[in-house]
């Protein structure tokens, strides 16, 4: 599993400074999720081919009242989801209280933490850091986020203490792995349930029963299924009578360790901004797509085709994604959501050979050529695959930079039809190719330089 990390300290250290220079390192999804007190705010980073989720939270003083002491708990609730926590301190204001009751708090829960002693630039690193050794902490690591000055080396040594994601992913699916997301009491429990054909699993009628994304393998009809369940599969032996917080971070891990995405949402309710904000996570990893309206059954007719219209309207850009309307809790449609996956799977996961992808392009380019750029044609002349779940396309050509955004939503669409492709995103890369031409004028030029410069040098020595 990916790593989760905290950064939690007292308000203004630096924490969301940061965040965005972590999240930065690649376009990643960066949402306030609806339904949380001050929310938390969650984003995906990436460093030497390292995923890990980052959480950034509010500050804590230890003074907090009303808002201030709900925005508090948040930043608690943090450290208990994460794996890791940065623990940030500010140079110029020297040690705090503050900072020691923190302190106390990551010691006596056990994380693993790092102390970050942030804004050093400007002053003698041994001098501003000796204080903060008296928090007991092992390592202190002196930062400027703003800059960038020492994040790379904290961030190699906190990455370097967890083990690689496959290792453990590898040992915990034998199939498709498909994860169950939506937000809180859409139904995700019954609908695995359901998948399951057994109540393997406790569903409470309420939202957020459970926190941990649980591993269930399976076999239908001799084919080998994983099931992620996002708001944490339980036996009833191991369920606790106290409701769980939902856990939005579980859902981003289980997100990533999929296949194939199953989004959850509830057809009473129509589509919300947080099932777009789900949706949104799964098309950024790549994942495959299919969508099941649960509690269809029941609805009145006026309001089924309110549905209909507002998922036409609003689900335009997963227009690839089979849509599936179901009854977790009677069964309808559930079993045709295998149909989906199956289909989802295939495309995201099947080799694409270089001559089909370039006979493709080649039509493409045919029916709609690219856009001129200052005089001159953009040129692309071949394409090959360049990695599944999501397929990646890469198309070699001139001024590739230069390609418009429409023109490759063009592509997008043009590839996915002529593949076949269902359930799945699609990426097209660009490569710009070397003018070959333009290597041997610049060879031909320095040859007749250095002639040039030969013939002068005799002509002096003559002199």
């Amino acid at each position: 599993m990916i790593p989760v990390i905290a950064l939690v300290g007292r308000p203004n250290v630096g924490k969301s400074t940061l965040f965005n220079r972590l999240t930065r390192s690649r376009d990643a999804l960066v949402a306030n999720y609806a339904g949380l007190t001050r929310d938390r705010k969650y984003g995906e980073a990436e460093m030497h081919d390292r995923k890990f989720i980052v959480i950034d939270t509010g500050g804590i003083s230890g003074g907090e009242e009303g808002i201030d002491e709900m925005m508090a708990e948040q930043s608690l609730q943090a450290i208990d989801e994460a794996d890791a926590v940065l623990f940030m301190v500010d140079c110029r204001d020297g040690l705090t209280a503050a900072d020691d009751m923190i302190a106390r708090h990551l010691r006596v829960h056990g994380k693993k933490t790092w102390l970050v002693a942030n804004k050093v630039d400007g002053f003698d690193p041994d001098v501003v850091l000796a204080p903060f050794y008296e928090l007991g902490l092992a390592q202190v690591f002196a930062t400027t986020a703003s800059q960038g000055r020492g994040v790379k080396s904290l961030m190699e040594t906190v990455l370097s203490s967890f083990p690689e994601p496959e290792q453990r992913i590898a040992q915990l699916a034998t199939g498709v792995k498909m994860a169950i997301v939506g937000r809180p009491n859409v139904g995700k429990s019954t609908l695995v349930n359901r998948l399951l054909g057994e109540e393997r699993v406790v569903v409470f009628d309420e939202p957020g029963t459970t926190r941990d994304s649980v591993y269930i393998n399976y076999t239908r009809f001799d084919e080998p299924y994983t099931i992620i369940d996002t708001a944490g599969v339980r036996r009833r032996k191991n369920v606790k009578l106290t409701v769980e917080k939902f856990s939005i971070v579980k859902t981003l891990k289980a997100i990533d360790d999929a296949n194939v995405v199953i989004l959850v949402m509830d057809a009473s309710e129509g589509v919300v901004d947080q099932d777009l904000h789900l949706m949104g996570s799964a098309i950024s990893a790549g994942r495959a797509l299919v969508i099941a309206l649960n509690k269809w059954d029941g609805l009145e007719e006026s309001h089924k085709q309110y549905v209909k219209s507002e998922l036409e309207r609003r689900l335009r850009f997963v227009d690839f994604a089979d849509i599936h309307f179901i009854s977790a809790l009677h069964g309808t449609g559930v079993g045709h959501l295998y149909d989906s996956v199956e289909k989802a799977y295939h495309s995201a996961t099947d080799k694409l050979s270089t001559n089909h992808l370039t006979r493709v392009l080649e039509s493409a380019v045919s029916d709609h050529p690219p856009p001129m750029v200052n005089g001159h044609r953009i040129k692309l002349r071949y394409a090959h695959a360049g990695g599944m779940n999501p397929p990646i396309v890469v198309i070699h050509g001139n001024q590739t930079a230069a390609v418009p955004a429409h023109y490759v939503r063009y592509l997008e669409k043009t590839f996915r039809k002529a593949l076949d492709l269902h359930g799945t995103p699609i990426k097209v890369v660009f490569k710009t190719s070397e003018n070959p031409y333009a290597v041997r004028k610049n060879k031909l030029g320095d040859e007749a330089l250095s002639k040039k410069h030969r013939l002068q040098k005799q002509a002096r020595k003559k002199r």
